[in-house]
């Protein structure tokens, strides 16, 4: 796919979607008007389709994504058709998601899977909702809104037939996450003793065994949109996973998520205790709050490997990349993070 107004291909392809969108939307025929390729997307790319439907259910003007793997797309990523399950039983769980529309499950039409869903308005990007005065002065409402969000996304429990693509940890939450990322660093090049040692300190610390429930994975600023605020879509859920609830809740108020509002805890909006309140008012279970710190450092060692193997990426030569080399050069402020936290529960226990 090329963006709007390239003539790399011609219109052929967009002809070809325009064809398959009629037959999925069980119209006449559909006439694409505008497509644009929206900001973001490393891992998978989102195209707005505004759309001109005759006949069928979607009559009318419309307004879409599509949504289709990016080149850079990692090995990690669930596949398109089993995000597009995971939106269908997120919304049947109640979880404001865009609505799934169409999925294609053959490369014939574009050359790669992909979904179509429903347009949602609003702002994703976490240095403008932060920094957004409106936003700011009613952020525990917001943090409130998300945490109802995340309690619904956890209603959500195993075993489900149709996300039997998910499967099941053998091993407790903590010890499956450790031993990925173990694994991811010993993949690398070069060795990072910080993580390493962090990851030894949670593994002789990890928590029993708490009950599986579908985590989003990626449950943080940046992957919701907001419109006068108010929550109109939990986006990206390409990382999602049975696993320990907690890691949800933690990776939403790790700090770097919190784009440098560091004194709103909870995804630099709101509150840490509003974010709980809420969520535990949704879910009807308190939040294990004794175990959010241990998950916080977790979140550390996780976005360090991350950055890690995104700079490695750029250093290896393989895909050259500006951002990707950025990234790379975050690692010592997520090592930080990652013996700080423990430190600090050292202290406290000491104390």
């Amino acid at each position: 796919m090329t963006e709007a107004g390239a003539t790399a291909t011609g219109p052929s392809w967009q002809e070809a979607l325009a064809t398959w969108l009629a037959g999925a939307a069980g119209a006449r025929t559909v006439a694409i008007e505008t497509i644009e390729k929206l900001a973001g997307g490393a891992i998978q790319e989102n195209w707005r389709l505004a759309v001109r439907v005759s006949g069928g259910d979607h009559a009318g003007q419309q307004h879409w994504v599509l949504r289709t793997d990016a080149p850079s797309s990692v090995a990690t990523s669930l596949s398109r058709p089993q995000e597009f399950d995971l939106l269908r039983a997120a919304a049947a769980a109640g979880v404001t998601v865009p609505e799934p529309l169409f999925l294609c499950d053959t490369e014939s039409v574009l050359g790669r899977l992909f979904y179509v869903m429903r347009y949602v308005p609003g702002v994703a990007e976490g240095h403008r909702l932060v920094r957004d005065p409106a936003i700011a002065s009613a952020g525990d409402d917001l943090v409130g809104q998300l945490g109802r969000e995340l309690a619904r996304i956890h209603s959500i429990v195993p075993p489900r037939e149709d996300l039997g693509f998910l499967p099941v940890p053998e091993l407790p939450p903590a010890l499956a996450r450790i031993a990925t990322y173990r694994r991811y660093l010993d993949d690398l090049s070069e060795p990072s003793p910080a993580l390493e040692r962090a990851l030894r300190w949670l593994e002789l610390n990890a928590p029993r065994a708490a009950h599986l429930v579908l985590c989003h994975s990626d449950f943080r600023t940046g992957n919701y949109k907001v419109e006068n605020g108010r929550v109109t879509g939990i986006l990206d859920w390409e990382f999602a996973a049975w696993s320990d609830p907690n890691e949800d809740i933690a990776w939403f108020c790790y700090r770097y998520w919190r784009f440098g509002a560091d004194d709103r805890e909870a995804g630099g909006i709101g509150s840490r205790e509003a974010f709980y309140r809420a969520y535990e008012s949704e879910a009807a279970r308190p939040v294990a709050r004794e175990h959010i710190a241990y998950w916080e450092i977790m979140a550390a060692v996780r976005w360090g490997v991350i950055a890690l193997q995104q700079g490695e990426r750029h250093l290896s030569g393989a895909e050259p990349s500006l951002e990707l080399a950025l990234t790379g050069l975050q690692v010592p402020e997520m090592e930080m993070d990652a013996l700080s936290g423990i430190a600090r529960i050292e202290a406290e226990a000491g104390a």
